[in-house]
């Protein structure tokens, strides 16, 4: 255990922190248990709050460019309204549940490149520390896993993964970002489109499936943008074919395209679909669609993430190569929010 001096709140000789997780590892909408373990420094003192903050890496797109911060998505308090004595260890057992559109970090295990953490944030003496920041993986979920092991098996290759700041329309996002995973085409359709960007809108009924294709621009019509929207429920995962089922999305999302290859264009049309995973989209148009902005390409940030372009690989295969930061700290320093004051013990 490696507990972090409280330096910010109480001054040289106060407490000391250390969050456990219990499994680094969770699934969106999935209890993220363990313990906030306190150490008494050279007084005693009143522990009035123990909070879990959840945080996330996320790009933002403004008039200056592109940027980077940390996006606290859910807060719980976990504890407090206790002495701690000198000296005197004393744990506090956490329970909380991670948001159901917790983006994912890992696929069978490798990292996608995206960081999350859980930061610890203490209230001792009327002031607030956030004294701890452990790393946070999540893992997909089997409707997440199917789509992506189909996606992998019809020849779409991994890319890269980041979190963008802002809202898509025509959703029922409810985090202030969402995770866009970027896919490479398979040959046949490399000369259509340079990469489709899936992105997974969980909640305890399904999911929604947004896959949004970057159109390659042409002699006479400039490059675009394509958003459809599906919707997959949680009971349906063990009886949908899903290669079949993801190679019909495409084929709609690539039919839109189709009509929209003139010099001119055409404006598609869509329905929206309820859950049932079967049919069912809606086709928001192209151009601008996220309320914060949009970006595509791999994350600038302390974490890399990518694939060689073109190469066609099982996404949840195995083969997903991955650079990431040993520290989850690194990933997160230079925020104004104090993450990385105070020390080790």
């Amino acid at each position: 255990m490696v507990f972090k001096k409280l330096l910010g709140a109480v001054g040289v000789g106060g407490p000391s922190v250390d969050t456990v997780l219990d499994s680094t590892t969770a699934l969106p909408g999935s209890p993220l248990t363990g313990r906030v373990l306190l150490r008494g420094g050279r007084a005693d003192v009143e522990i009035e709050q123990i909070t879990l903050d959840l945080v996330a890496r996320v790009e933002a797109e403004g008039d200056e460019g592109e940027s980077e911060g940390t996006v606290v998505f859910d807060r719980t308090v976990v504890g407090g309204g206790f002495r701690l004595a000198e000296e005197t260890e004393h744990a506090v057992p956490f329970s909380l549940t991670l948001p159901w559109e917790t983006p994912l970090t890992q696929l069978h295990g490798q990292p996608l490149g995206v960081v999350l953490g859980v930061r610890t944030e203490l209230a001792v003496a009327g002031a607030r520390d956030k004294g701890d920041l452990d790393q946070l993986g999540v893992a997909p979920l089997p409707a997440q896993e199917a789509i992506l092991e189909a996606l992998g098996q019809l020849g779409w290759g991994f890319k890269s993964a980041d979190l963008e700041l802002g809202h898509i329309n025509g959703t029922g996002q409810r985090l202030p970002f969402y995770q866009e995973l970027e896919l490479t085409p398979p040959a046949q359709y490399a000369h259509a489109v340079n990469e489709i960007e899936v992105t997974f809108l969980a909640s305890p009924d399904g999911m929604e499936v947004v896959i949004e294709a970057d159109k390659r621009g042409g002699l006479f019509s400039g490059g675009h943008d394509t958003v459809h929207r599906f919707m997959v429920a949680h009971h349906d995962v063990a009886r949908t074919q899903w290669n079949t089922e993801v190679d019909g999305w495409l084929r709609q999302v690539l039919d839109a395209h189709a009509s929209r290859t003139g010099p001119y264009g055409t404006q598609g049309h869509g329905g929206h679909g309820e859950y049932g995973g079967h049919g069912g989209y809606a086709d928001h148009g192209h151009g601008e669609h996220h309320s914060g902005g949009r970006r595509s390409g791999p994350s600038t940030g302390a974490v890399v993430a990518g694939v060689a372009a073109g190469v066609a690989v099982g996404v949840v295969g195995g083969m997903v190569a991955a650079e990431v930061v040993d520290e989850i700290g690194d990933a997160f320093e230079g925020d104004d929010d104090g993450e990385d004051e105070g020390g080790d013990e």
